[in-house]
């Protein structure tokens, strides 16, 4: 004679353990990778818009990918299918745009992304706000304080048009 089991009794014990599963799972996304180490290169990536406020009210949102610092590295936009949008990239006095349609090259990345965004940007303190650190920019205040959540918000007051720049990150 064989025994088995009853149906019943190993259901419940299977539900919890998928349960159980499923749990870890979503706490696990829910982490922050962590930062890399002083020297690596550096990389985020998440979703990004920003407004300038002026007679045009010119807005812009994508997801991204960067990489690098201030003096070499990419950028990758992306749409909300996630097909790229545009490609920038950068080395010391030497800037490349290409959004399909369009080659865009310039001696460097600050006037690259002023003739597309027709605000200035703080390049080198965006990169030091990623990172945690607190860094003056002329006419700029950026919000860290929800970086451990992986949002910043940056806003420039002067000169104008006033500028507001939104990043969040993800894991």
């Amino acid at each position: 004679m064989i025994l088995q089991p009853a149906i019943g009794t190993s259901r419940p014990q299977r539900r919890r353990l998928v349960l159980a599963a499923l749990a870890t799972a979503l706490l696990g996304a829910c982490a922050q990778p962590p930062r890399l180490a002083s020297g690596a290169t550096d990389h985020w990536s998440g979703r990004l818009s920003l407004q300038v406020e002026d007679a045009s009210a010119q807005s812009f949102s994508a997801g991204f990918e960067l990489q690098g610092n201030p003096d070499a590295g990419a950028l990758t936009l992306f749409n909300p299918l996630g097909n790229i949008v545009a490609e920038l990239q950068w080395t010391p006095g030497s800037a490349t745009l290409n959004n399909g349609s369009e080659h865009r090259q310039s001696p460097s990345l600050q006037t690259l992304v002023r003739d597309l965004t027709g605000s200035e940007l703080p390049i080198a303190a965006l990169f030091s706000w990623l990172k945690g650190e607190q860094v003056l920019a002329t006419g700029w205040q950026a919000d860290l304080s929800g970086l451990d959540a992986g949002r910043l918000t940056a806003t420039r007051h002067q000169p104008l048009p006033q500028t507001v720049l939104r990043i969040i990150l993800t894991p």
